[in-house]
């Protein structure tokens, strides 16, 4: 972790000096690569997703001169290979990177202060307190909605090769890997089903996280938009 403490110029109506502006770099290349490419494959795997669950009813001229669905399920499988592999690069970089790297694939439940800050961000977060408290890395509160993010994104890979193992066949290494899965719910009907509503809960997750990114960004006393561009966060005032 590096800090860098900058003078922001500006001066106040005495002529006094603005409060200093520190930075600190948390997020580095591989978190924020992984970060965009996870939202760019999401994307993709969500829309894919919804016109193999709700196909289109009809395509013009015949059926041997159209792929459509077929260009969409090796876009959604595609995404898949990508969200999958760097959720691996992700776990990976967490044994190597920074201690921010690793934040998210374990909660302090025994931390007492953590536990109030978690508290105390929820309080925030329904405009029941006037500031927010001030974290280098994610706030408690972020912090346990993205180690869920992450249980229902390993849900995700692992309910989605199931059902890509299905067509592989059984002497597949998907089908060798993921094929537990239907000890589990014998009806292949019910894998996708499941699969389905963790897509609801994907999307959910993604809406709630930009509207919270957008509105620390506008209201909170630290950046957090910027904070995956540049990977570097700064707080706006030098209170604690």
């Amino acid at each position: 972790m590096t800090e860098a403490t900058r003078d922001s110029g500006i001066l106040d109506a005495h002529g006094e000096s603005a409060a200093n502006l520190q930075t600190f770099y948390v997020y580095e290349a591989p978190v924020r690569l992984w970060h965009w490419v996870n939202a760019l494959a999401i994307v993709v795997l969500a829309t894919t997703g919804f016109f193999i669950a709700s196909p289109l009813p009809s395509t013009p001229g015949e059926a041997s001169a159209n792929f459509l669905m077929g260009y969409i399920r090796f876009a959604h499988f595609a995404a898949g290979y990508v969200l999958a592999i760097g959720l691996l690069g992700r776990l990976y970089w967490a044994f190597v990177g920074n201690p921010y790297a690793r934040q998210v694939f374990t909660l302090p439940l025994h931390d007492r202060k953590w536990l109030w800050g978690a508290l105390y961000e929820l309080r925030w977060y329904l405009f029941l307190v006037r500031r927010p408290q001030k974290y280098i890395g994610h706030n408690p509160l972020a912090h346990v909605s993205m180690f869920f993010f992450l249980l229902l994104l390993t849900f995700m890979i692992v309910t989605g090769f199931a059902l890509y193992a299905e067509g592989a066949g059984r002497d597949s290494w998907q089908y060798k890997l993921f094929g537990w899965v239907f000890s589990i719910w014998p009806n292949s009907q019910d894998v996708h089903t499941w699969h389905h509503v963790g897509m609801w809960g994907v999307v959910i997750f993604v809406l709630v996280h930009i509207y919270s990114a957008v509105r620390e960004d506008i209201m909170s006393r630290q950046s957090f938009i910027s904070v995956m561009i540049s990977g570097e966060r700064t707080f706006r005032d030098s209170d604690p």
